[in-house]
Parts: C-alpha cells; structure tokens; sequence
C-alpha cells in the first residue's frame, strides 16, 4: 500500500508505528455554520481511507477535532446575540446531521478545543521554557527562526512566505511571521484563565494538543483539505516537533479544492455551497458517490449537470443490485457456481485493491465496480438461470458489499443488506433535469425582453417550493425551507 506524502511530494509504502494499527488525526471544522461542500470533501475522504485500513486489516484509532473557540464563532455568535459555544454547540449537531446522511461514521473521538484547554496551555508553556516561544503583553507567539525546519511541509523559504504574507504589522513581534499560540483577552469575548493571563488559544495550538493526547506525540497519518498545508499544518509540525524534539507525523494527507466552473468555490465569487442545500436537492449517496468519483488529490469541479451525470451512473449500479436481490429472493439450493464467472469476479476484486492500495485511487476503484456492475449484468442475462447462477449471484453480493463496506455509498440495514431500492437517485436526476429545463425558458425568455413569462415562471416555481437565485455566475434554484 503506497501513500502520497505531501512532506516527501512522492509516493511511500505505508508502514505505521505500530504494525497492525494506524493513528489517525483529520481535521475537523469551525462550527459556526453549516459545512459546506469543501468541509465535505475531507469528511467523506478521509472516512473512506478509514475504512479501506479496517478492510485490510488494520485496526484503526481515528480522530476528528471540533474548532468551538475561533474568531469567527465569537464574531458569528455576537452578530445573532448567542453565546459562542451555544452557537458553536448548535453547528457541532447540525453537522453530524450532515455527517450521519453521507454515511461518515463518528469518529473513536471527537474532541473539542473548549475541553482542552489544560493540554493547551500545558503545550504552550512548555514551548516557552523550551525558548521557541515568548510572551508579550499576555499574549504568547511562536518564534518561527528558531525552528530549524520551519517551511519543510509546504515548502516555503522564508522569503517566500514573506512575500505573500497577509498579516498584520505587529511591532512586538520577533518576526512579522510569528504565529500566535495564546491571544490575550480582548474586551467582550470569551477568555480563559493562563499563566500569561485571561485570554483563548490560537488556531494552530489546538490541533497539536488534542493529536498528541489521543495519539501521542508521532502518530501515522494527518489529514485535511489542501488549504491548510500553510500555515496551519506548516506550524502544527514546527510546534509539535519543537515541544517533543520527535517528528510528529509520518504521512501527510491533503485532499485538492471543490471548484466551481474551474474556479475555487468561494463566498465572494458567489459560488458557495453548503451541504446541507446539495442534500435538499440530491440523494446523499449521490452526493458522497460523486466526492470519489475524482482521485482525492485532484481538484473537483462541482455543477448540477455533474452531479446528474453521476447520478445516471449510480442508478446503472442500483438497478444491477435490484435486479440481483431479485433474483437471489428465496428458493432451491444451487449447484457449484461458475467457475469463470468465480475468476473474474476475483479478477475485479483485484483491481478495487490494486486502485485503493495506490494512494487510494478511489476513481480507479469505482471503475471497477463498473466493471462488476457490468459483469454481473452479462451473467444475469445468460446464466443466472444455471444449476450454479445463484451461487455465483451470491458470491457476487458478496463482492458488492465489501465494495460498498470501503467507499460507504449505500447504508446497511442490521443484517448487512445495501439499502438501494428506494430509486431516489433516478427520480432526483429526471426533477432536477426538468427544472434545469425550465430555468433555461425562462432565461430564453428573459433574453427576449419578455418579463411577464420570466416573472410567471419565477412566481410558479416559487409555489411549489422552488426558489431561484439570480447570481452574477448565472441562475441557482434551492428548495425552500420548511416552515
């Protein structure tokens, strides 16, 4: 099995500190809103390599942190007159709602940075006796020079990182680069007691204290989306490694961008997405089907018309599965299955481990459920109706299921069986389809001057529930929230 390390930009074998057992730290969100479908890229990734060690054999300790204390929860909670951690309590749920409808399982630990606060501090303080910290006016930075392999994880000379830096000019500071560990109280926000005065943690400090006590101080396996391989992960790493003088972490993992018509998805550009508006739309299955359709290191360019294209594919595979069950429903035992039809099922089974076990090509493995889809699809044609057809039907399912156990696209009831019949997926594309269709005569007519039929359009859709948006990047339509 060969992971791409963005510390060694190459490929490397997994070997784990623990042979058998793999640690895993992802970071998790800053709840202060619904995630949005860049949260969900990580969520569902990561989720699927957790499962894919657990199918091979690994036992695994997975963590996710909650970012609760961070500016733009006090900003977020002082706009809707909430106390922070109630607000950020109240998106922590809502997002295991989000969570629970892509098939994520819960991590063995979700910490918070509010319960953490002692660890914190403790880390902090032993940076500063260690000299690789100091304290000005109550709060605390982390001097970035003396830290000889500051820049190793992104690659940045200090040069570079100047240069492109968007920082405050901060006259106390050692170097403009600096990276607060501990903010000092500011006048209406929330602060907790330090050895350098009331005050909150930085951002970095928090990943680095709650890693280190669930899985020590160098565990195997940090992952999270590209954005934070500077600064956030580049200091993690200086942080951690400067207090405990180990290396910190074996493989880095970073998934690429959500883009929007080749462009970042982005509040400003107005091609923001939240999870929970993509679920109002689609099937979840749907949705965390199409976040592996692309190898997880290349970006991965959201639209409708993408979504409904991926959508066509999975209902290939749900109708194959339905009309498996059928054919397995109850009824006399069979003879020996098909030989031929057994090698190739294991020939299939192969390349699914090859794809995963290549840094987790999970747009290589889905392939080869195509392939299975297809191959199944042949035998139930010619010679499902043999004295061997449902043995090898059975045999079949069984490999479908150990697909499914790995990318999670179909939930499971209580005695394994994948829940697929509800055609959702079919139905979601031919909605979604027919209202794509009617936003296009109504933009026809729009180009035509003619604002009583666009107007009337808009009006109706808004009746049955439907709402468009016109934005500078063209027409979106949501379903309206329930009352």
């Amino acid at each position: 099995m060969e992971i791409y390390n963005t510390l060694t930009d190459r490929k490397e074998s997994f070997s784990p500190r623990e042979e058998g057992r793999a640690a895993i730290y992802v970071c998790g969100p800053t709840t202060y809103n619904f995630i949005h479908l860049g949260n969900a890229r990580p969520l569902v990734f990561f989720d699927t390599v957790r499962r894919y060690l657990q199918y091979r054999g690994f036992d695994v300790f997975y963590v996710q942190n909650f970012t609760d204390i961070d500016d733009k929860i006090i900003n977020r909670a002082r706009e809707e007159g909430e106390d922070p951690l109630a607000l950020a309590e109240k998106y922590i749920r809502e997002y295991f709602k989000d969570a629970d409808a892509l098939n994520v399982r819960r991590a063995d630990v979700h910490p918070k940075v509010s319960e953490h606060l002692e660890e914190i501090v403790d880390l902090v303080s032993m940076l500063i006796d260690k000299g690789y910290a100091y304290v000005v006016e109550g709060d605390v930075y982390f001097n970035i020079r003396s830290f000889p392999g500051y820049g190793k994880l992104s690659g940045r000379t200090f040069e570079d990182m100047q240069a492109g830096a968007r920082v405050d000019v901060d006259p106390r500071k050692q170097d403009p680069m600096d990276f607060a560990l501990w903010k000092a109280a500011k006048d209406g926000e929330p602060a907790w007691g330090s050895p350098w005065g009331p005050g909150r943690p930085g951002w970095h400090i928090e990943c680095s204290a709650m890693s280190q006590k669930y899985l020590g101080a160098n565990f195997d396996i940090h992952g999270g989306g590209y954005d934070l391989v500077f600064p956030h992960h580049e200091n993690e790493i200086a942080q951690s490694e400067a207090a405990t003088g180990q290396p910190f972490v074996r493989y880095w993992m970073h998934n690429g961008f959500i883009t929007v018509d080749q462009e970042k998805m982005s509040k400003s550009l107005g091609n923001f997405f939240l999870v929970r508006e993509i679920l109002a739309k689609y099937p979840p299955e749907l949705v965390r089907f199409f976040l592996l359709s692309t190898h997880y290191r290349s970006p991965l360019d959201f639209d409708d018309e993408k979504l409904i294209a991926t959508g066509r594919g999975l209902e290939r595979i749900k109708t194959c599965l339905r009309l498996m069950q059928e054919a397995l429903a109850p009824g006399p035992e069979a003879g020996a299955p098909d030989a031929a039809f057994l090698a190739r099922l294991e020939e299939i089974k192969e390349a699914f481990i090859k794809a995963m076990d290549d840094d987790f090509n999970t747009a290589l493995a889905i392939s080869a459920v195509f392939d299975l889809t297809r191959e199944v699809n042949s035998f139930l044609n010619s010679r499902a109706s043999s004295a061997g057809g449902r043995a090898g039907l059975v045999k079949a399912m069984d490999v479908f299921r150990a697909f499914n156990e790995v990318l999670g696209i179909f939930k499971v009831d209580r005695n394994g069986n994948l829940l697929i019949d509800d055609r959702e997926v079919g139905e979601a594309s031919l909605v979604n389809g027919l209202i794509e269709l009617i936003i296009k005569i109504r933009q026809d007519a729009r180009g035509r001057k003619d604002w009583a039929s666009a107007d009337a359009i808009r009006d109706g859709l808004k009746e049955l529930g439907i709402i468009l948006e016109d934005t500078p990047r063209g027409v979106r339509w949501k379903k309206q929230a329930a009352q």
